[in-house]
């Protein structure tokens, strides 16, 4: 029972973080005029899918799994890098103009490859059930 539900909350998970990006802030920049409301609910939503995983890693050392999960370990880390380390440039950037030589629109290049990252993390682990 707790593996099943431990599995539901992994592919949860996995795809909250696809549809986050392909298409719930893409349609939010494209139901929002203003821009910056759009970013901002969109930036929430990305804080929350870390949160999330971090949760779904919990879970995982919790169980027998915890040694399969190398690459959902690696998708959470990554969504932790990219909220807690990336996030406070890229709005420092947003303010200042730049930051440390790189632009808003650079960091949040970044930002993106480092969250695509962790959605192939996902995908792979998911496709493999090398959590099983």
């Amino acid at each position: 029972m707790i593996r099943s539900l431990f599995i539901v909350s992994l592919v949860l998970w996995a795809g909250s973080l696809w549809s986050a990006a392909l298409w719930v802030a893409p349609t939010l920049f494209t139901a929002q005029a203003d821009r910056h409301l759009a970013g901002l609910l969109a930036g929430r939503l990305f804080s929350i899918e870390a949160y999330v995983g971090i949760a779904v890693s919990v879970f995982a050392v919790l169980l027998p799994v915890r040694a399969k999960f190398l690459r959902g370990y690696l998708a959470a880390a990554l969504l932790a890098l990219d909220q807690w380390g990336l996030r406070p440039l890229m709005d420092r950037a947003h303010a200042q103009g730049a930051f440390a030589g790189l632009t808003f629109v650079a960091w949040h290049a970044v930002s993106a490859v480092i969250y695509g990252l962790a959605c192939l993390a996902l995908v792979v682990l998911v496709w493999r059930e090398e959590f099983r």
